[in-house]
């Protein structure tokens, strides 16, 4: 899996400055390199292409990476909204959307991912493109709530889904949210509002779109 994945980047990611600056930003601040991968980033952009979604939610924005692929994806006419737990994470976040050209098209909410989604809920608001990227052991959650802020068609990402291959080979260590991601992706396989399917790049990804 891992030469597979590096297969991916050394022939589709020619190198981007930019992305790389975001790397930098997210090591020189002292906070977790577990950005998605280059490959996992295109990904997201392309799908956010084809989907030609506009109002786009985010769960977990670290230093911004993701946040600038999924900009990316629907230009200058589309928005993001990112949830982040910690502040400081968020205004890492939000400095480098600037300096990628999406200031005026990202909008912050900081603190527990699930009040935020509770109160974008209250407010009726509603979006056609999610990615889930945070604490796995509230993907169950997360994704029950991406569900009911979804437009019709919605299409939903959800990284980290393959715990880097020990839900699906024996002879890999469990990882702690092996057995917790296995259920997981058998819950959003089997689940009547959703057409999905898991994705092998990077840490795995699933794309599921709401009925």
């Amino acid at each position: 899996m891992k030469k597979i994945n590096q297969y991916i980047d050394s022939v589709f990611n020619p190198q981007d400055s930019l992305l790389e600056e975001v790397i930098t930003s997210i090591k020189k601040n002292g906070m977790p390199n577990i950005s998605v991968s280059a490959s996992s980033g295109k990904f997201l952009t392309m799908l956010v292409s084809i989907s030609g979604a506009k109002h786009v939610l985010e769960i977990g924005a670290l230093g911004g990476y993701s946040g600038i692929c999924l900009a990316r994806g629907f230009g200058p006419n589309g928005s993001l909204t990112s949830l982040e737990l910690e502040e400081k994470y968020a205004k890492l976040a939000e400095s480098n959307l600037a300096k990628a050209g999406f200031k005026d098209q990202v909008t912050y909410l900081t603190g527990p991912a699930l009040k935020s989604l509770e109160k974008l809920e209250a407010k009726n608001k509603r979006f056609d493109f999610f990615f889930i990227d945070a604490d796995k052991g509230n993907y169950p959650n997360y994704l029950e709530r991406c569900i009911k802020l979804a437009e019709p068609n919605a299409v939903i990402a959800i990284d980290n889904v393959l715990v880097r291959g020990s839900v699906a080979d024996d002879e890999v260590d469990s990882k702690r949210y092996t057995t917790l991601m296995k259920e997981f992706n058998q819950t959003v396989a089997d689940h009547p509002q959703l057409e999905s399917i898991l994705v092998p790049i990077g840490d795995g990804i699933t794309i599921a779109q709401v009925k």
